[in-house]
């Protein structure tokens, strides 16, 4: 991993520190994308970390502006790790369309556009690489998860559909599937739950570097993640 660049979209959000942090102690450089203001503390800094705030990654042309900056810094890019999504749960009766359209955006759409941004700097990498964040609870929704679960059922497809497209240009595009995340957020919001359940996000971080790294030989593949032995 050392000397790979490696652009991470929620870079500042429950997962992205951590994977950030692991990526950097293994020697990688750093693109940080967020929408909101990166944090003070709590990322890596240096040279080789580019932070890249305020970037709505629905937006087309903030995606472009972001990776062209990207390459500015770096002259390349190895690897995409797709952090940047959002949950929330809503039954059909209870909301609306738009809270479809919402979870939509703001899993499957922020990743086809940096995707899709990406795509030709990783066309030029020897070993160029995906990794999404699917889910889970995609596999089979229960009540509420409806508007979450088709957007990530789309990141699924996402993940298989451009696996097969650059396979022959040597990109591996792969997505880990985790159950509920061990993060500050999820704990708040779930304060009566069994957290030595969930996903450890170090553990995760580690599986999607795997991912990331040049030896990696995966393709296509749906890793679901849940949690410890």
């Amino acid at each position: 991993m050392a000397g790979r660049i490696i652009a991470i979209t929620g870079a500042f959000g429950g997962l992205g520190p951590t994977v950030a942090h692991a990526a950097a102690a293994q020697g990688a450089r750093l693109a940080l994308i967020g929408r909101g203001q990166a944090p003070s503390s709590g990322l890596p800094a240096g040279e080789d970390v580019l932070i890249l705030e305020g970037i709505d990654l629905t937006d087309q042309r903030q995606t472009a502006i972001a990776f062209t900056a990207i390459e500015a810094r770096f002259a390349g890019l190895n690897a995409l790790l797709n952090i940047a999504g959002g949950f929330a749960s809503h039954t059909l009766e209870g909301g609306s369309v738009d809270d479809w359209a919402a979870m939509h955006r703001i899993n499957l759409v922020t990743a086809v556009s940096a995707c899709a941004a990406a795509l030709p700097l990783l066309r030029k990498s020897p070993a160029g690489r995906i990794v999404n964040v699917g889910s889970y609870s995609a596999l089979k929704a229960g009540a509420g998860m409806g508007p979450y679960a088709a957007a990530k059922c789309g990141v699924h497809a996402l993940t298989q559909a451009l696996a097969a497209e650059l396979k022959a240009a040597g990109v591996g595009v792969n997505a880990v599937l985790p159950s509920t995340i061990d993060t500050p957020a999820n704990r708040a919001s779930m304060p009566g739950a069994d957290f030595s359940s969930w996903v450890p996000p170090g553990d995760l971080a580690r599986l999607m570097l795997d991912l990331a790294s040049e030896a990696s030989a995966e393709t296509g593949a749906l890793l679901p993640v849940t949690g410890p032995a």
